[in-house]
């Protein structure tokens, strides 16, 4: 009997979806570098979906679509909501078409048997200093503390959750392997970059009532939402 060359299994991955609400690529290409200028690392090759519902009616050039993408270091994979003619047209570049609600958002159970896995609780990491810019810190199934703050350029990942006891200047990612209850808490918001479980705000978005302020930023109906870190 020979040996099993391979294993194919069904995963769920994150995916960014980006809603197209013209054909105009041209400005397109000018928005989206201006947006993934403020956090290049964390764009560099992320998988990206196509969103057509809002230009169904239009005539995509999906070669110059997926080349604008690509040109910009995204991954286009697919595209989802698109009308039948769209669906053809992106095949035949190579792209995927995907069910956006079931594929991208909900992970289906088709399985009558369930394994369970026993979580295992590791202590948080602990970092003594500030975080400097160029600096990458990764907290592999653990929290993470960081008692200094994190600088411009920085970038503080976790699969948990992260506490900042400084100022947030520059990229936190908080339920870096899919805890959709994974938290951010910083005593001073100025990020570039927040992250949970595959939802982000650039700086921005969150320049509004919580900016320069004690904050915690958690992931609710896969959007972010942020409130005042409250003082005991």
């Amino acid at each position: 009997m020979s040996e099993q060359t391979f294993e194919l299994k069904g995963n769920l991955f994150t995916l960014s979806v980006l809603h197209l609400f013209t054909i105009d690529l041209a400005q397109l290409r000018k928005e989206l570098d201006e947006k993934i200028s403020q956090a290049p690392k964390f764009f560099e090759g992320a998988p990206i979906v196509v969103n057509l519902a809002q230009v169904q009616e239009e005539q995509v050039n999906f070669t110059e679509l997926k080349d604008s993408l690509s040109a910009l270091q995204l991954n286009p994979v697919g595209v989802c909501n698109g009308s039948d003619q769209q669906n053809v047209a992106a095949k035949e570049v190579g792209l995927s078409v995907l069910n956006y609600s079931q594929d991208i958002q909900k992970p289906k159970h088709n399985n009558s048997t369930e394994v369970v896995e026993k979580e295992v609780y590791l202590p948080p990491q602990v970092i003594q200093t500030t975080v400097r810019s160029g600096q990458q810190i990764y907290a592999k199934g653990r929290d993470l503390i960081v008692l200094g703050a994190v600088s411009h350029g920085a970038e503080v990942i976790s699969d948990g959750n992260i506490h900042i006891y400084g100022t947030l200047r520059g990229r936190a990612i908080a339920g870096a392997s899919g805890a959709q209850d994974a938290a951010i808490y910083c005593q001073q918001l100025k990020a570039e970059l927040v992250s949970i479980n595959g939802s982000y705000w650039l700086s921005e978005s969150l320049q509004g009532e919580y900016w320069e302020q004690p904050a915690q930023i958690t992931q609710r109906n896969e959007s972010l939402e942020i409130t005042a870190l409250v003082k005991g």
